[in-house]
This record gives C-alpha cells, structure tokens and sequence, in this order.
C-alpha cells in the first residue's frame, strides 16, 4: 500500500551558524512503529514518545502504521528536541484528509513538544531564522517564548506559538496569526543600560588611565596588586567604557549566547557587551569549548566583550595555555569525532594577580609572608608566551583614604568611552580595507612598519629600555602598538617620545613577574 508522504523544513545548529534540514515523513501499513533516521542523537530518537502522545493529546489522529521520519542531509548529525514540532506537524499531515501540504513547504518549524502538546523554547533561534530567510521560507514557526528573539531578523514574518495545535493550524492555513512585529537593535538597546560605572572607582586615576588606553587600541591587560586594592572593581567596569556594539556585533553576539541556552524571553537580544569572569577551577573545555558535541567556552560567550580571569596564577597553566590561539586568531577550531566546529573568540582579556601567595610582596604598611623561592613560584605560573600577549601590565595600588572620602570618583564611563570612540574611529579609517584589522592590537608586522614609525630619539629610548629590561620580540611590538594608541587618544599623527615612555611603563613587570 503507497504511503502518505509530507515534507516539512527545519533547521539544525552547526557551531553557531544553522544548517536548513528536511523532514520527509512518511505513513503506510504495517505494524505500528516510528522510526527515525538521518543521523540522529538520543534526544531526536527519543523524539518519536513525545511527539506521538502530544498528538494523542492534542486531540489528533494517533498513528495507524509505520511512520518513519527521514531528516536530511544525512551526514550532518542532529542535536536536541528542537524537531519535536515539525515531525508532529508531518505526522498529522498525512493524517488529515483534503489538506495541500505543499503549504508546509513556505515555513521553517522549530520547537520542542511536552506532552500535554505546549511548546517550549530551543535553543539558537537567531541562527535559525537568519537561516531560514537566506533558504527563501516565507515564514518562521516557533514557540512563543522564542519570537522576540527571532523578530531582529527581518525579511521574515516570524509567528510565536503556544502549542502544537495552534502551530498545526497556521501551518495547514485553518488559522491565521498576526506575526511578530519587527525589533531593531534599538528597541532593545532602549531597554538595556549598565548598572555600574566608573565613577564608582575611587582613587586609582593611574589604572583608570591605563584601562582607558586598553580599550581604545583593544589591548588585553594585567592587573598586579594587594587584596583589596581594586581590581576586580575596576574589570567589572571596563566593558562599561568599550564602544557600542554595532547592530553585526550584537547579532553574533546574541548568537552565541542564543546556541548556549543563556538567552531568557526578557533578554532575548544582547545590545551590551559582554562579561564573562570564569572561576579558577574551570577546566579546559568550559574556557575554550568543547565536550562529545563541542558548545562554546567562556572565551566565545565573552566574544566583542571582556574575559576577566581573576586570581590568574591560580588557574591551571595547560588551562591558560589553551588562550594562545584565540588571542592570536580571534576564533576557536575544536576538532572531534562528530566533526570540526570553530567559535568565534575575539574579546579584550583582562587578568588580575596578587604580587606573590599572601598579596603584600612590595605592600610598605603590610608584610609579606612569602619567602622568595614561593613567590617566584608563584610568578612563574605564568609562561613568558602568555604574558607577552598581554600588551598593558599595570600595578594597583592600595587607595589612599583621601580618595575613599571624596565624593565621587571622577570621569563617568560615558565620558571616557567618547575618547574611546574617537580613537576607534582613526583606527577604522586606518585600517579601511584590511581584513580583521580594526584595532592596534591586531595589526600586522605590514602594517606596523607603515604606521608605527618612530624618530631617532624614540628609538634610542626604546633600544635602551629592550636591552636594560630584557623585552622579547614580542614585547617590542607590544610597545609599538601601544604607544601608537596612545597617539591616537590626543588625535596625532606621529608616535612622540612621551606616547613610548609611557607605552614601555606598562611593560616593566616583564622581568620582575618572570623572575
């Protein structure tokens, strides 16, 4: 006996984008049974109980034969519960006579199915509406806790859904729905403002400045300092002084948080810049991302935003070592059984340390208790690589009562952050046309011979400060990089002796942390 066939588009997730995935399925005779194939994990497989009770409780006809549910393309493994809806729609389908189900054709149907037949939410809708609209489906079906997050994608109508009858019915054109009126980058950027500033930061005028210079040139940087003195105040802070995120920015932002399950109906699209500030004990997997089917780590989630590592010796040092090739590439590659994903990552890195175990090596009002084969185990925690990618090391210092007693701390955040525009700004010129070079940090040795160009006085003062205080090469151009930022924040155009002293001040913990 010739079965009834109906075939009905979804999306599965591939890293952080979306791949479109056909549903065929395909009713007869026979013993009754679901069966489903092309690649799919426990819980698609698993897929076949729920949907067939949210049916019989929806008040559907329950199945009358062999059912077996085909997604394609086969070779591409499918993840999650996110098919429950659109295999429920292709079951009741076949089921229902007089329908055209060429209608199911024009949408894209995501959702995970109770069993009383209500939706719930999945995960990475952003990447599966942006995949739809690129596929030409007319429209987007999705639960109704996912429609605000889809709605930023225009050029597809996008229809939130409280259950799978309600869905089954718009679908098969028995209903009609009012779609999900567009949002911009704008209506939710109205709706999202940073609760801290950095005029909570008393005192500390040195380290504010030095946060300043790293986030105008995308510079990561270290904090060393007593307990107390800080730090993590002031890291907290530093996403506050970042430019806004441009409407591409928060998109891929939004997109990664989306496929982590981090999103929440009342923020359903990130307009702030994130930070992420991962405990010491973490291990390599949840920092970089991996696992059987690899997720993104804290250094994707922290993508256009801000990585704080905080008590750095303390993290494990294969775990530090996995941050060399995102802070060199800007990207992640995770290699496993089931395939090869790559992340984005490119965020600011921010670090803070103790000067030795107890906190107080240098401390003039507090003794350290340290001896110096401890403390110089301690500094060695960090391998020279790594601390040679990291362009600003800035001593805190403890705040002075005085500045404790003032009644505010000074510049607020909207006001450095305009001097960090307007320095990003000549930088974007700058680098108008080169590929994944907006910031100094990123350039290339290329470009940094043509604009990092020094006179012969600032020469001699760099070869000086590279042979009295040990620099590797690396630190060298560190330097250069930085002190071009420093230009740029007073709007010049030449690297002056001044923008070099100061660039080389934040590079003398070289020695002392290597020991």
């Amino acid at each position: 006996m010739r079965g009834e066939f109906t075939r009905i588009y979804s999306a599965a997730l591939q890293g952080v984008e979306a791949l479109e995935v056909e549903i065929e399925v395909n009713e007869g005779g026979g013993e009754m049974n679901v069966v489903i194939v092309g690649l799919p994990d426990a819980a698609v497989r698993e897929s076949r109980d729920r949907v067939q009770t949210a049916i019989d409780n929806s008040g559907f006809k329950g199945l009358q034969g062999r059912c077996t549910v085909n997604l394609a393309p086969a070779d591409v493994r499918k993840e999650g519960p996110s098919f429950d809806l659109p295999i429920a729609i292709g079951m009741i389908g076949n089921r229902t006579e007089g329908l055209d189900r060429r209608r199911f054709e024009e949408f894209c149907i995501v959702g995970e199915l109770a069993l009383n037949g209500g939706l719930r939410p999945v995960k990475g809708i952003l990447s599966i509406a942006q995949e739809a609209r690129a596929r030409g489906r007319r429209a987007l079906i999705v639960p109704k806790d996912n429609a605000l997050e889809a709605s930023v994608v225009a050029g597809i109508e996008v229809y939130g859904v409280a259950s799978l009858r309600e869905a089954f019915d718009l679908a098969a054109g028995f209903t009609s729905l009012f779609p999900q009126p567009h949002r911009t980058m704008a209506d939710f950027a109205a709706q999202h403002v940073y609760d801290i500033d950095f005029q909570d930061v008393k005192g500390q005028s040195m380290v504010k400045r030095a946060a300043e210079v790293a986030v105008a040139g995308g510079h990561n940087m270290l904090f060393v300092g007593p307990p107390g003195t800080g730090k993590s105040m002031i890291a907290k802070r530093i996403a506050t002084i970042m430019p806004t995120m441009t409407e591409l920015e928060a998109v891929e932002v939004t997109k990664i948080h989306s496929i982590c399950g981090l999103l929440t109906s009342r923020e359903a699209f990130l307009t702030l810049r994130p930070y992420r500030a991962p405990h010491h004990t973490i291990s390599d997997a949840g920092l970089l991302g991996g696992g059987t089917n690899p997720n993104p780590g804290e250094v994707s989630l922290a993508h256009f935003g801000l990585l704080f590592l905080d008590e750095l010796p303390e993290f494990r040092r294969s775990t530090l070592e996995v941050l060399r090739q995102p802070l060199e590439d800007g990207k992640v590659t995770i290699s496993r059984a089931v395939g090869t994903m790559t992340f984005p990552a490119n965020f600011m890195l921010v670090a803070a340390m103790n000067p030795c175990p107890c906190g107080y090596f240098g401390d003039l009002k507090r003794e350290c208790r340290c001896n110096p084969m401890t403390i110089q185990r301690y500094r060695q925690r960090i391998s020279g690589p790594l601390l040679d990618r990291i362009d600003l090391h800035v001593e805190v210092p403890l705040v002075e009562f005085r500045d404790l007693a003032k009644a505010d701390g000074g510049e607020t955040s909207a006001t450095i952050r305009q001097r960090v525009e307007a320095a990003r700004a000549i930088q974007v010129a700058r680098f108008q046309g080169q590929k994944n070079v907006t910031s100094n940090s990123a350039m290339t040795p290329r470009l940094m011979k043509q604009h990092c160009q020094i006179d012969k006085a600032a020469h001699d003062i760099l070869e000086r400060a590279m042979n009295e205080l040990n620099f590797s090469a690396r630190a060298h151009d560190r330097i250069l990089k930085v002190a071009r930022t420093l230009a740029d924040l007073e709007a010049k155009e030449n690297i002056d002796e001044v923008h070099l002293l100061e660039a080389i001040n934040y590079r003398t913990l070289d020695r002392s942390l290597l020991g």
